[in-house]
């Protein structure tokens, strides 16, 4: 069933009371360009494509002018994170266990972000989103906590961030989710790119990155992170088709009894499923190497 879209600018909570303005079919069929952002020519500014919500079963979703989801959030349990995609991306948490600085680039619905603020209450989350609505749409619609001594949010491109020097060395774990509206692959997926990210983290520090394994550009991003990384693991395919791959500042020493009680720690916390995590990541991992194995 095609799902139902509103502007979220039309959105007036509380959203039991009130119903906006479905986007009529002509208008929706005239909307923008589906692009993350462009620049004017004239005046430099990006240019977005709208914002959009949608409801269905009790889960609210985010879209960019098209009904490709860019996020979704339970209404009843908002700092649940419930797409296969967005779990997979926390598989950090085996190799990570006490991080004290998380970056996200690109917000979405903030699930990433809410999860790591409630469930890692030592740790400070900074997220770096380009466009101005969907941070507010985050604020008004997707539950997002108040910026604090623990979260900052950051209108700013994301290359611009993991150049700056200021960000080197500091980040335990980066998450990297950088859509636009075509959801054919990251906006940004160079070997600069990704080079610049590993600069962002400390030693030990993870990169978690949410790819689409279907699309030509899983592995131009692969090769890319493999160019940066010194070790590369994607985790197995998520039912919507994602591919969530980690890469490691530097190569981890692979102990399994180790590992697996991390991962059964991470389940019984919270509910995540680290040992559905930790079987891919043996499928990727060559025995007694500690390194990809030839399949992948």
């Amino acid at each position: 069933m095609p799902l139902t879209l509103w502007y979220a600018s039309d959105w007036t909570l509380p959203a039991h009371r009130y119903t906006p303005p479905m986007i009529p079919t002509r208008q929706r069929d005239t909307l923008p360009a589906p692009l993350s952002y462009t620049r004017s020519k004239k005046r430099g500014k990006p240019v977005y494509a709208p914002v959009l919500i949608s409801e269905s079963g009790g889960i609210r979703y985010l879209h960019f002018g098209t009904e490709w989801i860019q996020g979704a959030m339970r209404l009843s349990n908002p700092n649940k994170v419930i797409l296969s995609y967005a779990k997979s991306m926390l598989a950090w948490l085996l190799f990570v266990e006490k991080p004290e600085r998380i970056a996200q680039l690109g917000l979405g619905t903030g699930a990433l972000t809410k999860f790591c603020y409630h469930f890692l209450p030592r740790a400070h989350i900074t997220a770096v989103e380009l466009n101005p609505e969907v941070v507010s749409v985050c604020n008004t619609l997707f539950c997002l906590p108040p910026q604090g001594k623990r979260l900052s949010v950051l209108m700013r491109d994301a290359m611009d961030f993991v150049r700056d020097r200021k960000n080197h060395g500091v980040f335990d774990v980066l998450q990297v989710d950088l859509y636009d509206a075509t959801a054919r692959g990251p906006v940004w997926d160079t070997p600069e790119f990704y080079m610049a990210c590993r600069h962002c983290l400390r030693k030990g520090g993870v990169l978690s990155v949410n790819l689409f394994g279907v699309s030509p550009c899983y592995e131009r991003n692969k090769a890319a992170l493999a160019r940066a990384f010194p070790l590369v693991l994607p985790m197995p395919p998520c039912k919507e088709g994602n591919i969530v791959v980690l890469a490691f500042e530097e190569t981890p020493v692979w102990d399994s009894a180790r590992i697996e009680e991390r991962a059964r720690q991470v389940w019984r916390k919270t509910g995540l499923p680290a040992m559905t995590w930790l079987r891919g990541l043996r499928r990727a991992i060559a025995p007694g190497t500690g390194k990809p194995s030839a399949r992948q």
